[in-house]
């Protein structure tokens, strides 16, 4: 693997003021020669002349967060990573690489979870250029890498994960979204690390069940979510009925048998679980007797 090599050129400041006054001496010697020209004055000062002009091709700005990646002939020579004006082989290529931080959104894929449930699935992953050789010279266009192996990792990401938790304990995209941040994220990185990509944040952007089923989905989640309901309501009932029990019989306010004490804890349960507002019921009889 060919890994960056930072370098540091020759500032360009002192190379202009070099190449100006090369270009100044060299008028000056032709236009003493041309009073006796020879041939030999003229074809150096002219050689002097292109010799400069092709030096100035090697004058390069570096902006902040921006990279050159020179190349020779081929072989790989080094960055500039160093902002300011400087000057290098003219011969050289310069490759401009932004080293700024950028976020991609992927597009909304339909893939299956864990369970095989098609769902929509999108994701934001905020990345930067760390070794500027890598992402040149290992892929063929990096951001284009980036785009497609980050679509890679989220459905491979999503088939690992439930939609919701069925069972207690349960990663799920819906429910987990630090954990499956931090999943994606490792994904992210191990695939985008050849091309010299550092992965600074990835998390999921959109999610939802697939149009097909989000209808039925919807209705088992407002079913879980009654049964649960009612679930907390009966146990709550269930207690409230066991503390009026003992508080009676602590309190000596009345004796109940078995039977009676059915009756009391059916009628409290139905007062506590009912949706409906409760109706009183005038008892002229006893239980044994109407």
């Amino acid at each position: 693997m060919i890994r960056e090599k930072v370098i540091r050129p020759l500032p360009g400041l002192p190379m202009v003021l070099l190449a100006l006054g090369i270009l100044g001496i060299n008028t000056w010697l032709l236009v003493n020669a041309a009073q006796v020209p020879t041939p030999r004055s003229i074809v150096l000062g002219l050689a002097i002349y292109v010799l400069t002009a092709i030096a100035l091709g090697g004058f390069l700005v570096v902006q902040p967060n921006e990279a050159k990646v020179l190349t020779l002939f081929g072989k790989y020579s080094g960055t500039v990573k160093e902002a300011g004006f400087w000057w290098v082989n003219p011969f050289t290529r310069k490759t401009r690489l932004s080293l700024r931080t950028r976020n991609f959104e992927t597009a909304k894929l339909k893939v299956n979870d864990a369970h095989g449930n098609p769902i929509e699935i999108g994701s934001i992953v905020v990345w930067r250029v760390v070794d500027t050789a890598e992402a040149m010279f290992e892929v063929d266009d990096y951001e284009h890498y980036v785009k497609v192996q980050s679509e890679s990792a989220v459905r491979g990401l999503a088939s690992s994960y439930p939609y919701d938790a069925h069972n207690t304990g349960e990663a799920a995209l819906s429910s987990h979204a630090a954990e499956v941040a931090a999943n994606l994220m490792a994904q992210v990185q191990e695939r985008l690390g050849k091309a010299g990509v550092q992965v600074l944040e990835a998390r999921i952007s959109h999610l939802a069940y697939a149009q097909e089923i989000a209808h039925a989905m919807l209705q088992r989640q407002q079913a879980g979510a009654i049964i649960a309901a009612r679930y907390r309501i009966v146990e709550g009932a269930v207690g409230m009925v066991e503390n009026a029990l003992e508080l009676l019989a602590q309190k000596n306010i009345l004796h109940l048998d078995d039977e009676r004490k059915a009756a009391m804890v059916s009628n409290l349960l139905v007062v506590l679980c009912g949706e409906r507002g409760t109706q009183p019921v005038v008892n002229t009889g006893t239980l044994y007797t109407s």
